[in-house]
């Protein structure tokens, strides 16, 4: 499992190292503009409008298709997957219809804030990327089948090509003065990225059928297991409406700077926690099924140790470098100085939960393994209610800030509760180690962050700014994994003499 998490932090990188060549393409032609929220928004509508579906479908496929393999055999596994993919198809065609009849309506309930020009461009962008919806269907299903057949590189390397195709039609829209292309870019971007699944999903026994069969049994059981995701993935994008809502009020260009920074600790989530819990969850479901609990609670023990040692200095350097981070990567072009500056505010205040966004991932998995999904979807549920109250108390004196604090101070609350809950579910997860690695991860990235911001300060006086800021992030990468060598930390060091077993290897 190690092995194969540090392969998919490194594909992951190169694919988010691609994905911010696009956002910042997007911010250097087209900055916090009104053209640019337009097409933020009309990027956001198809993912809450069936989005929230995706989600609880895949979530609920792996474990689902684990169990029909293991009792029924490879061949139901894959009816079972054709009929869901062919059944999700005419469910999102009436969806799509719908939301092309409706378009100017949503658009308004997305962004209250819109008028006129801005408006006019959102809605005639999201009737382009709602057909991007078949798409995603075939994305979302195929990218669940390949992870759990373990071939984990392909749907974590899509962003790549999809990113591209997204680059290249902003900088085509800019110089032809014809935003629209912005909007079938994204389309296109995701027709390349269905076609690339389906050809790997073949070489893996992948074979289309036509198959319709709304009576399956295994549909309906996967569908018992899948609601609770749904609903809890509707309140979260709810929170993320109400977000963007007051994000177009306070500020124009409000919901770019909130996207930019959200994209930035997107990156941090992306590499670490998302390439662990790739890995962790189709083995943890395996587990679960096989009846193997102590396994599976050693396996989860490591993978929330595992997303601390990498997310909890992240947020420390966050915390330090916002606003350096934000102008070496976004400050040029149309990109401001007021941009930075909300920009700025409001990654700070993301980072502070960016620990506890990347644990309630890992932990939510763990229920969905054990077929449980009511209880993250309770969870999901009480963190958007929370989360909707601090924005009207935050977004008044803070801004844009304040949205971004607010959904950081949610994120903790739940998560400590899903550990309360989880503890109550399957017994001890040998808390007290991992609030001991807990605790040496902090005070290794104090100390990091102290040195760095030292360091930052002596380099900036003898050399160019982007130089000095990146050797400063990179020396105290050294002084962190330095520390963690001596602080005796069970997940560190396994990964550190899997590595050195892996380079013996090589070199004898």
């Amino acid at each position: 499992m190690k092995k194969a998490v540090i392969i998919l932090m490194i594909l992951t990188f190169l694919s988010k190292i691609v994905g911010f060549l696009r956002d910042v393409t997007l911010a250097y032609f087209y900055g916090t503009s009104g053209i640019s929220d337009a097409y933020l928004i009309a990027l956001t509508i198809p993912v809450v409008i069936f989005g929230i579906v995706a989600k609880g479908i895949s979530t609920g496929y792996i474990p689902m298709y684990s169990r029909i393999e293991q009792q029924e055999g490879p061949s139901s596994a894959l009816r079972y997957t054709n009929n869901l993919i062919n059944v999700l198809l005419v469910f999102s065609s009436i969806i799509i219809l719908l939301g092309l009849i409706f378009t100017e309506p949503v658009v308004k309930v997305f962004a209250s804030g819109f008028e006129g020009e801005t408006l006019a461009t959102a809605v005639y962008f999201t009737r382009i990327t709602l057909l991007g919806i078949y798409f995603t269907i075939f994305i979302r299903i195929l990218s669940a089948y390949l992870n759990y057949q373990k071939l984990f590189a392909v749907p974590n390397l899509l962003g790549i090509p999809m990113s591209l195709i997204v680059i290249a039609s902003i900088i085509t829209a800019s110089e032809t003065g014809n935003p629209s292309l912005l909007a079938y870019g994204l389309v296109a971007a995701l027709a390349v990225q269905w076609l690339i699944l389906l050809f790997f999903s073949y070489r893996k026994s992948f074979r289309y059928q036509k198959v319709f069969d709304l009576k399956d049994e295994n549909l309906r059981r996967m569908l018992i297991l899948a609601i609770p995701v749904i609903l809890g993935s509707a309140v979260q994008q709810i929170n993320k409406l109400v977000d963007r809502t007051l994000a177009s009020q306070v500020a124009v260009g409000g919901i770019s700077a909130l996207n930019y920074a959200h994209t930035l600790t997107n990156f941090v989530h992306g590499i670490f926690v998302t390439s662990i819990t790739t890995v962790m969850f189709p083995s943890i479901s395996r587990m679960a099924s096989k009846g193997n609990s102590d396994r599976m609670k050693y396996t989860l023990h490591q993978s929330i140790v595992g997303v601390a040692l990498l997310t909890l200095p992240a947020t420390v350097g966050a915390l330090v470098f916002a606003e350096p981070i934000v102008r070496l990567l976004f400050d040029r072009g149309a990109f401001d100085s007021s941009a930075v500056v909300m920009t700025s505010g409001a990654f700070f205040f993301y980072s502070i939960g960016m620990v506890g966004t990347g644990l309630r991932v890992v932990l939510s998995q763990a229920f969905y393994s054990l077929q449980d999904t009511r209880t993250p979807m309770v969870n999901a549920a009480i963190a958007v209610v929370l989360n909707i109250i601090l924005n009207f108390l935050l977004a008044p004196v803070m801004g844009i800030s304040g949205l971004a604090l607010a959904t950081s101070i949610s994120a903790i609350f739940c998560t400590v509760l899903l550990f309360y809950n989880l503890k109550k579910k399957i017994g001890s997860l040998q808390f007290k180690k991992m609030a001991a690695a807990f605790l040496k991860i902090l005070a290794a990235s104090a100390v990091m962050a102290a040195a760095a911001y030292y360091v930052y300060d002596y380099f900036l006086a003898v050399m160019l700014f982007p130089p000095a800021l990146l050797l400063t992030m990179f020396i105290g990468a050294v002084i962190y994994f330095t520390l963690l060598n001596f602080l005796k930390i069970e997940a560190f060091d396994h990964g550190v003499a899997g590595i050195k077993r892996k380079l013996a290897g090589k070199f004898k």
